[in-house]
């Protein structure tokens, strides 16, 4: 259960990534910006809920906390790099 936690936590944090308005990782999902947020609250909803029994309240809390931001500081570098090597392919 806690590999689901982690798992749904990283999903939602990508979820968050795609609905903002500075991604460049997909240009197409600015036009469901709303419903990939709200997919991103569910998801982190979703991932308390199995990590919490498991592991305890604090524990659950803080291992999907972490599974989130490591999404979210890990994304920004995955764009980067995918538009570092389009434009080195150019």
């Amino acid at each position: 259960m806690i590999a689901i936690c982690l798992l749904l936590a990283a999903l939602a944090g990508l979820c968050f990534y795609l609905g903002s308005p500075h991604q460049r990782l997909w240009p197409a999902s600015r036009i469901r910006a709303r419903t990939l947020r709200i997919s991103g609250w569910a998801g982190l909803a979703l991932s308390l809920a199995a990590g919490t029994p498991q592991a305890g309240v604090w524990a659950g809390l803080f291992s999907a906390l972490t599974a989130l931001m490591a999404a979210l500081v890990a994304l920004p570098y995955l764009d980067a790099a995918c538009r570092l090597r389009a434009e080195i392919q150019r």
